[in-house]
């Protein structure tokens, strides 16, 4: 039978470590992994395995090359296939900035899918600092964190990826006005999400979790993005139009639109690029706009059948007889949110009347600031 394994993700070291030790008494015969990162950039990896009895295994280890995709390929999946007969839970602690999607996915693969079995995707987060560290824009190298050299992630960016992916989410520290405070944030960032505190950890789940199933939960096309939502100073603004925007005008916002939120994501599209499904990712004024795939009203009708069923149940849900699938969906989360004021802002950056009316022809004419920006990546 498949040994259960379980990943611990987050920033907080000592809310992650609190979340393990609590694994590991509650389950005897638990043994749990953890990859020291903070030299990996020289090819150098400290890897501490120990149950709740104390350490079993300490020992440095170096890599061809020094990443986290090589440590988890060279040395995680190895140690956890090699101890899956023994042990009764298998747990991931993982290094502070690693995002848990990668490492969920490699377990998920099929050669390990025999002997182990991926249950969960906890986000441990220290309810005293998580608040402030959501909104912070320095980045991962600034704050002694990069998992490589060269990792130019921000700090707030990686703690967002780590709450939004994860099946529950475990609060340590802090006291009551802290906690209050993280499941205030919390309601906005992972409405869905469970929360739980160190002391009362959810039990471990018989049936695996499907990867497939956790990517569309985040991915652009699919996301279960938040809905409108106040609770006190905190305020989540749902903004869905159909009309294409103005390259120009939306790029002039940016900036404003960043400012006044702390958190924003979804999908959007361009009247200069009608046939592409656009992602918006932004975090502590830290922006990212990338190009998604196109638009299922973009492809011929065959090719539906190529993409996920949620995919298609996703498009299905946004359809539109005059622009198909293709929809302005963002949400914009922050303190004392102006919703009149953004509302209006992003309102201003659609197409006016006059110009939707012109037509995909005439839109292509205006200037698309954008372009430098998707075209590189495009290529990269």
């Amino acid at each position: 039978m498949p040994t259960p394994v379980l990943l611990v993700a987050g920033l907080h070291a000592q809310a992650r470590t609190a979340t393990v030790d609590r694994l590991l008494h509650d389950h005897p015969g638990a043994v749990a992994v953890h990859h020291d990162l903070r030299s990996v950039a020289t090819g150098r990896v400290e890897r501490l395995v120990r149950d709740r009895s104390g350490v079993l295994d300490l020992t440095e280890i170096r890599l061809a090359h020094g990443c986290v995709t090589c440590t988890v390929r060279e040395d995680l999946l190895p140690q956890l296939l090699r101890r899956a007969s023994t042990a009764s839970l298998l747990v991931v602690d993982l290094w502070d900035s690693v995002e848990p999607r990668a490492v969920a996915e490699a377990i998920d693969r099929e050669e390990a899918r025999g002997p182990l079995r991926l249950t969960a995707v906890l986000t441990a987060l220290h309810a005293e600092h998580m608040p402030i560290d959501i909104t912070r824009g320095d980045r991962l190298a600034e704050a002694g964190l990069s998992a490589a050299g060269g990792d130019r992630r921000h700090l707030a960016e990686v703690l967002a990826r780590q709450i939004e992916y994860a099946t529950g989410l475990v609060l340590y520290g802090g006291d009551a006005d802290d906690e209050d405070l993280s499941r205030r944030v919390l309601t906005h960032l992972a409405p869905l999400t469970p929360v739980h505190r160190t002391t009362a950890l959810p039990g471990v789940r018989a049936d695996a979790l499907c990867t497939v199933e956790l990517a569309e939960r985040v991915d652009p096309a699919t996301a279960r993005l938040p809905c409108d939502t106040s609770t006190e100073e905190i305020t989540t603004l749902v903004w869905r139009r159909r009309r294409p925007l103005h390259p120009a005008r939306l790029f002039d916002a940016v900036d404003e639109l960043v400012t006044e939120s702390v958190r924003s994501r979804g999908r959007f599209w361009l009247a200069t690029r009608p046939e592409r499904l656009l992602a918006w990712d932004a975090v502590a004024g830290a922006v990212s706009v990338e190009d998604a795939g196109p638009w299922l009203a973009a492809l011929p009708g065959a090719a539906w059948e190529l993409v996920s069923p949620a995919r298609r149940t996703a498009a299905s849900l946004d359809w539109d007889a005059e622009y198909g699938d293709r929809v302005q969906h963002l949400v914009l989360t922050g303190p004392d949110l102006d919703v009149g004021r953004v509302t209006a802002l992003l309102d201003s950056c659609l197409l006016t009347e006059a110009e939707r009316r012109a037509g995909p022809a005439a839109w292509t004419a205006c200037p698309d600031p954008f372009a430098p920006l998707l075209t590189l990546r495009e290529s990269a």
